[in-house]
Parts: C-alpha cells; structure tokens; sequence
C-alpha cells in the first residue's frame, strides 16, 4: 500500500508540474498591413538615438528628436518635431544644440511588407547652439524603415543627410550624413 501511495504522490507531482510549465516568447513582429498609417491617426514618439559625423568640422553629434505628426492622408504624415543634441569637436568645448522643424513623411505603398513600411521624411526649421547666438536654418532629408513589433509600435531605422546654414549673410554652415534609431506609437484616429 504504501509504494501504492507513493506512486500517487509522485505521478500527481509530476503532472502538477507539466501543467504549471508556460512557455512565452517575446513578440518581434506583428502583421499590420496599412492600419496604422491610415488618414487620420496620429503619430507619436522619436529618435531615441541619432548619430552624425560632420565633414567640415570633423565633429561627432548625438541627438534626440522627440516628434508628434497626424496623418493628413493614407501614409502622409505632417507634423512637428524638437531637436535637442550634444556636438563634440577636436580642440573645442562641446556644444548643446536645439530646434524645431515642421515636418513630412511619406510611407511608400508597395515598399516594405505586411510588419514595416519604407518611408521618406523631410524637415525644414529652425536651430541654435549653446555657443552661437543666431538662429539658424536646418533642413533634413531622411530614408528610413519602420517596423511593427505590435499593431501600434514600430520599431525605425534611418539614414539621411542634414543641413545646417549658421548664418544666412556669412554662408557659413555644416552638412553630413547621419543614422538614427527610434520608435513611433501609432495612436488610432476618429472613425
């Protein structure tokens, strides 16, 4: 009787411990289709990392790029975005930048697949820096792909070139290639 028992005991531990077993994998894609980029939505979110390399200063930036825009159409978005950077420079003390540009991104309808979208963005604004003290045009032109993780959050890459001109009388300015890495949250629109 008593190994009787015992073999109770452990045949129903046993099957207690399957039954508890879960096993989870984190989500990496979602199948969205065009929803998110519908007339109507908004949105919101970021470059939570940009890097740059300039070539007339030979200088290193890092910046972040909150940004918020509403599409106005199917796959165009026009909105509006901040600029808050560090610039590093051989030789020289670094310097905090700022801004605010306008601007549109237009997601490309047969480029990309069912979980991402290519899309085009360009900026037109305004900037500053901790060492200047004019204002200064920037202009932006950016590739880049985005990828949904889930029906409302993608996950962006993007390569692009930028452009700022320090003085408009003088002609002086800075241009360069750079990437970013981000995020968008896709927020539905009134239906």
């Amino acid at each position: 009787m008593r190994k009787f028992t015992l073999c109770l005991l452990v045949g129903g531990i046993s099957l207690q411990a399957n039954a508890q077993k879960i096993e989870t994998t984190p989500q990496m894609t979602s199948d969205v289709g065009i929803e998110p980029i519908r007339q109507g939505n908004w949105l919101v979110g970021g470059s939570i990392g940009s890097l740059g390399y300039s070539f007339e200063g030979k200088s290193f930036n890092a910046a972040l790029q909150p940004r918020a825009g509403y599409f106005v159409s199917d796959g165009l978005a026009i909105g509006a975005q901040a600029n808050l950077g560090l610039r590093t420079e051989k030789d020289a003390d670094n310097e905090w930048t700022y801004g605010i540009a306008p601007f549109v991104r237009y997601y490309f309808p047969n480029a990309g697949s069912s979980t991402g979208r290519f899309f085009g963005q360009g900026d037109i604004g305004i900037s500053g820096s901790s060492v200047g003290k004019n204002a200064a045009l920037a202009l932006g032109a950016n590739i880049g792909y985005a990828h949904f993780i889930t029906k409302t959050v993608a996950l962006e890459a993007t390569f692009g070139y930028n452009y700022s001109k320090a003085s408009i009388n003088t002609g002086s300015g800075a241009s360069g290639l750079g990437i970013g890495v981000g995020f968008q949250i896709y927020l539905p629109g009134r239906k």
